[in-house]
């Protein structure tokens, strides 16, 4: 409101423009503080939108960097397991190499037993065609003889055949105890270091031979004892061709002692 008492130009008029006085000064009096505002306004929003693109940028550093990290520790972790993947291949093929290389020795040992036979069963028809009656009676009486010693190495035979076979089987199984195998293995060892028999036709070094590389197993829902293990098949093939041919050794030394 317009005080009377105080002199004209003193109070606020609208249109005090219109009527020639100096009442625009109020109207600039507001005009300065809300262009201040205004810049302030603009200045802070400016201002913010820099802080905000500042903290992008870095949050996207901070974000890049660490896939680089990850990257580089996934590539590390892909390269030690191809590393280790060939190592294990390489070791495997090496294995597998050697148990192939043990099964050819074997079976070229084992022909070469045959041969063997074959020669002393040609050799014992020529002593039977020179010597006929007189070494006749000698030669089937020491067959006798040995065909009792064939009868008890067949026999030990097939027990080491059932007990490796069990040997085996515990070896292939997932729920079956390793220290069972381990006492079918200590109890074959021992009995091959001291029964008569079986040191006669040297099974400790087959027997440590099949231990240690024998590691074939006929497959999960195998129930069959003799799908498992192969250089123990190979061994035992072996070990019978042996005791044919000591049996001919044994009964060609008894003749010629006579």
């Amino acid at each position: 409101m317009n005080n009377l008492n105080d002199p004209p130009n003193w109070n606020i008029r609208p249109n005090s423009r219109a009527d020639g006085g100096d009442g625009s000064r109020w109207n600039y009096a507001l005009l300065v503080p809300m262009l201040g505002l205004a810049a302030f306004r603009w200045i802070w929003s400016r201002e913010s939108q820099k802080e905000i693109e500042k903290e992008k940028e870095a949050c996207r550093q901070r974000t890049a960097a660490f896939q680089r990290d990850l990257e580089a520790r996934y590539h590390a972790t892909i390269s030690e397991s191809r590393r280790a993947v060939a190592r294990l291949s390489l070791e495997l093929e090496k294995e597998q190499n050697r148990t192939t290389s043990y099964r050819e020795a074997l079976i070229s040992q084992g022909r070469k037993m045959v041969e063997e036979k074959k020669l002393l069963e040609q050799e014992r028809a020529q002593v039977l065609q020179e010597k006929r009656q007189p070494l006749r009676s000698a030669y089937l009486s020491c067959l006798d003889k040995e065909a009792d010693w064939q009868r008890r190495a067949r026999l030990l035979l097939r027990e080491f055949e059932e007990a490796l076979a069990e040997r085996q089987s515990i070896y292939c199984s997932l729920v079956l105890p390793r220290g069972r195998r381990l006492d079918i293995e200590k109890g074959l060892l021992v009995r091959a270091s001291t029964d008569p028999l079986a040191v006669d036709l040297e099974m400790a070094a087959g027997l440590s031979d099949i231990f240690k590389h024998d590691t074939h197993c006929g497959g999960v829902w195998n129930t069959s004892k003799r799908q498992n293990g192969r250089l123990m098949w190979l061994y035992l093939q072996y070990w019978e061709l042996v005791v044919e041919l000591k049996k001919f050794k044994r009964v060609e030394k008894a003749i010629l002692e006579k």
